[in-house]
């Protein structure tokens, strides 16, 4: 067996230094309303924390649940279609389905309309990497879709 060469070492440590990276376009998660989806979770104000769009069909909503602090906050997505009863759907937007985010900008939020796509939210945040015990800052994407039910999400490092 012949002995690692400097540049086999190098090549070796960048490839598991990337594997550590998390990969946060994947983590995203849209899942129905579950308990973290409790009034008593809306961070205060409400008034600061909870927003409508197209005349209140859409309303989207700061959720901390305290536990795990590093990701505690998850965004609140409630939207059209509506069922037999008349209410909309309920989905929550976090990292992994399980952990949220450790933070949400929710005051700088940002939104636009595009008719072939629906409504998009933009929001800056950070999110916890269990892999390597490091929070980093993040960059949220929320796409409403009131024509098909549709709810995705998209998480970029911050600057990309």
């Amino acid at each position: 067996m012949r002995k690692p060469s400097l540049p086999d070492l190098a090549l070796t440590s960048f490839i598991l230094a990337a594997a550590a990276i998390p990969s946060f376009s994947a983590a995203q998660s849209v899942t129905d309303c579950d308990q973290r989806a409790r009034p008593d979770a809306i961070v205060e104000p409400w008034s600061a924390n909870s927003r409508s769009f197209s005349n209140g069909a859409v309303r989207v909503a700061l959720l901390d649940s305290i536990e795990p602090a590093s990701g505690a906050f998850d965004l609140l997505v409630l939207s059209p279609p509506r069922d037999q009863m008349g209410a909309r759907q309920c989905r929550l937007v976090s990292l992994d389905g399980a952990l949220g985010f450790a933070a949400l900008d929710f005051a700088a939020m940002r939104a636009s309309y595009n008719p072939a796509r629906g409504l998009t939210l933009r929001l800056t945040g950070k999110a916890f990497s269990p892999a390597d015990g490091v929070t980093r800052p993040i960059r949220l994407s929320v796409t409403i879709n009131q024509a098909t039910g549709k709810v995705s999400a998209k998480v970029r490092p911050a600057g990309k």
